[in-house]
């Protein structure tokens, strides 16, 4: 049964606070953690998280905002659950951030907290809604608002966050699968197959690989393919519904296949990167950038950054698989960016954005992508498409402009020959040229248009704003300080997700409480929630 706690609202008599000298009360008072509270743990709308307990009259739940701050707090000082809680056992300022008042007040235990995240993924699995994201969503809409903060010009970026999980091998990923297979097997089963199983399970699956020699890899790979047929085909009808064994299919679906009536290794150039990484990340991929491997997701954000801001805040954060296209992520958050600030008319990103489908959408919500690190080698010839009605073009080069015809497929400029022969550019032209008339051509599409009207953005604002979106980096290492070797202390979408969303609310509150102790603060005020 759902309560809200109320019971931070009012003073307790007895709390630590009325017992410690008023220099003590005075530095919490002007405390990070005294201003988390209020700015974060207040504001916490506990109503929102009520349908993740039951209806019925019955026990009353752990107070969720103790949780969801507890939750925000982890991410925000990269805690690991045991400092989390000795925090909250220990550290009067923590306590003050969860709107503890006694020394001995425990909120709640730790199945409590793992149970609660637990209901929060099944909430997401069952509904889309991702709570914590409602919860980043409420509160920097708020602060927003309150701030004054202009959302017209923002800017993005994307950093690789790769899952808590070990690097396995095919060999030793294969192996792995068996042995916790094994585990899960009854008695009868495990001594029918005593003899299939023996070689895997008397060590660890990285001590198997490591005693063998490099030209016994490729055999034992062909072996295992044949144990990993024997055991599909005749334990599939009873563990079909184990957990484990759904993965153990998975894997051998994914790495085997049958050519000729023979189980064959499927090649590693064909293996998909959404292959299974790690049986203890289900939906964890692989990506390879910069000669540099991965596997786990990529987070995208977005944040204000007009330069009459005193301050900028993350505006909206994203989640998805590591081998998705920058371009991709953009199209499919442009429409939820715009909802959430709604007057948002210029977006500061790279090259990996672009997209003909990213150029349609930004026009169709008047949107002004200015791109930074435009992606191909730089034209000797400026070229400038211009577009004078729907079906029309008129095609620029330094030294003259004519009207493009439509073709089949493709657009076509024919340019002025005798022009072109007095030009002083006339040797680094590469515009073609036909025989027939000895007249220069140059063939576009409609993406080619978009391409050049995109990489023009940048000349149309004033010089001061073309840097814009190099100071996403600051934003991009906040996150990572929490990141050791770029991975994040969590496994799996959800969790990510959580480490995003914590962590993006606990960088804004960072900024918020710096710019209201700040001399440039106008004496706003938060009001109570």
């Amino acid at each position: 049964m759902f309560k809200k706690n109320q019971k931070h609202i009012q003073a307790d008599f007895f709390g630590f606070s009325s017992s410690l000298p008023s220099c003590y009360v005075q530095d919490i008072e002007e405390s990070m953690e005294k201003s988390f509270y209020e700015l974060i743990f207040s504001r916490i709308r506990e109503e929102d998280f009520s349908c993740l307990y039951s209806e019925n009259f019955s026990r009353p739940n752990a107070p969720i905002n103790c949780i969801i701050g507890a939750i925000l707090l982890q991410h925000k000082h990269g805690w690991t659950i045991n400092e989390l809680f000795n925090n909250i056992k220990f550290n009067l300022l923590t306590k003050v951030a969860l709107g503890l008042q006694t020394l001995p007040e425990m909120p709640f235990n730790q199945a409590t907290f793992f149970n609660t995240q637990n209901r929060l993924n099944d909430h997401f699995v069952k509904t889309g809604i991702n709570m914590l994201e409602t919860l980043f969503d409420h509160l920097t809409t708020e602060q927003l608002t309150i701030l004054k903060i202009k959302t017209n010009i923002q800017r993005t970026d994307s950093f690789q966050a790769a899952s808590n999980i070990r690097r396995y091998s095919r060999l030793q990923l294969l192996v792995e699968m068996l042995i916790r297979l094994h585990r899960v097997l009854d008695d009868a089963d495990r001594k029918s197959y005593e003899d299939l199983f023996a070689p895997y399970i008397q060590k660890t699956s990285g001590q198997f690989i490591y005693r063998l020699d490099q030209g016994e890899i490729h055999s034992e790979l062909e072996h295992i393919g044949r144990v990993y047929q024997r055991i599909y085909a005749e334990l599939f009808p009873r563990y079909q519904d184990v957990e484990v064994f759904t993965i153990f299919e998975r894997v051998y679906i994914e790495h085997f296949t049958m050519i000729d009536e023979k189980i064959t290794l499927v090649q590693t150039t064909t293996l998909s990167t959404d292959s299974l990484q790690s049986p203890d990340d289900l939906d964890a991929t692989y990506v390879k950038k910069n000669n540099t491997s991965y596997r786990g997701y990529v987070v995208n954000i977005v944040e204000t950054c007009n330069p009459q801001n005193q301050l900028n805040l993350i505006t909206d954060i994203c989640v998805s698989a590591n081998n998705v296209d920058d371009s991709r992520n953009l199209h499919e958050r442009l429409d939820i960016v715009k909802e959430k600030t709604p007057d948002i008319n210029e977006l500061h990103n790279d090259g990996g954005y672009s997209s003909q489908e990213n150029d349609l959408k930004c026009s169709e919500l008047t949107i002004t992508q200015i791109q930074t690190a435009i992606r191909g080698k730089a034209s000797a010839i400026d070229i400038t498409i211009e577009k004078t009605d729907a079906s029309q073009y008129h095609v620029s080069c330094p030294c003259q402009k004519v009207v493009a015809t439509k073709g089949r497929k493709l657009y076509k400029a024919v340019f002025d020959e005798t022009i072109c022969a007095t030009c002083p550019l006339n040797h680094q032209c590469n515009f073609v040229k036909v025989r027939t008339d000895e007249r220069r051509r140059y063939y576009f599409s409609d993406k080619e248009y978009y391409r050049k009207k995109r990489a023009h953005n940048i000349l149309n604002i004033p010089p001061e704003r073309r840097s814009l979106r190099a100071n996403i980096e600051a934003t991009v290492s906040e996150y990572r300080r929490t990141t050791p070797d770029g991975k994040v202390k969590v496994r799996g979408r959800f969790k990510t997700m959580l480490f995003a969303f914590a962590t993006g609310i606990g960088i804004n509150f960072g900024r918020v409480f710096r710019y209201l102790k700040s001399d440039d603060c106008d004496n706003i005020q938060f009001s109570s929630s």
